[in-house]
């Protein structure tokens, strides 16, 4: 995860839900999904989205689809279903897509392209890591406010990347708990980073959220990462 996908979706969503009679995004759905009753959660929560904030009762999952059939009749509607990771997600929120009206939209994030084609979706759009170029661009907005590096730091950029992956997420979220630090504060953080194998991109992000001092920040930085 970190490579962009919700980050897309979102900005999707935003720009066009407006274009719709109703719109729902559903964030995290494969950690909802995991809880107890975690589904009826989703489809609850989904219900209440295109109803108009209405308080939803559902028995089981079966109901669940039932009402969300009768919901979306007749309405073009935008849904994204983010971070999806079973075809039984997918089956409680939009299952019976031929319910749903001419026009209507359904956004998927996951990182199980299998998935996609299990459940007969045609158009899949691959989100791809950064390149050196574009990581280097990304991190010195955010660490630098311009698209290169101030000279007296192009010295860690190397390692930054490396540590990174092309991770649009890690980039951003390094760059901004890196601005306006001291070259010292640079090398330690990049001390701590140097021991964390790069499948383990959290605890990368753990760091970073460490040197982070102002609140709001640290609560920007909360925004950015839960997805």
């Amino acid at each position: 995860g970190g490579v962009g996908k919700t980050t897309i979706a979102k900005y999707a969503f935003n720009s066009y839900f407006e274009s719709f009679e109703r719109s729902s995004f559903l964030y995290n759905v494969r950690d909802f999904s995991e809880s107890t009753d975690g589904l009826i959660y989703l489809q609850k929560q989904f219900l209440s989205d295109i109803l108009d904030g209405r308080k939803i009762d559902i028995q089981s999952v079966e109901d669940g689809i039932n009402q969300i059939k009768s919901a979306v009749y007749g309405k073009r509607v935008l849904i994204v279903l983010d971070d999806v990771d079973e075809v039984d997600q997918l089956a409680a929120i939009v299952g019976m897509r031929d319910c749903f009206y001419s026009g209507s939209k359904i956004i998927v994030t996951t990182r199980h392209i299998e998935l996609l084609r299990a459940c007969e979706i045609e158009l899949i759009d691959h989100v791809q890591k950064l390149s050196i170029g574009e990581s280097v661009e990304l991190f010195s907005w955010h660490a630098f406010g311009q698209d290169h590096p101030v000279e007296n730091y192009t010295k860690f950029l190397t390692r930054i990347i490396e540590y990174c992956i092309g991770c649009p997420l890690a980039l951003q979220v390094l760059g901004s708990s890196l601005s306006g630090k001291s070259l010292v504060v640079w090398e330690s953080t990049l001390k701590k980073l140097e021991v964390i194998p790069n499948s383990q991109l959290s605890k990368k992000l753990q760091i970073s959220f460490e040197f982070i001092q102002d609140d709001h920040d640290k609560s920007l930085f909360l925004d950015i990462a839960c997805f």
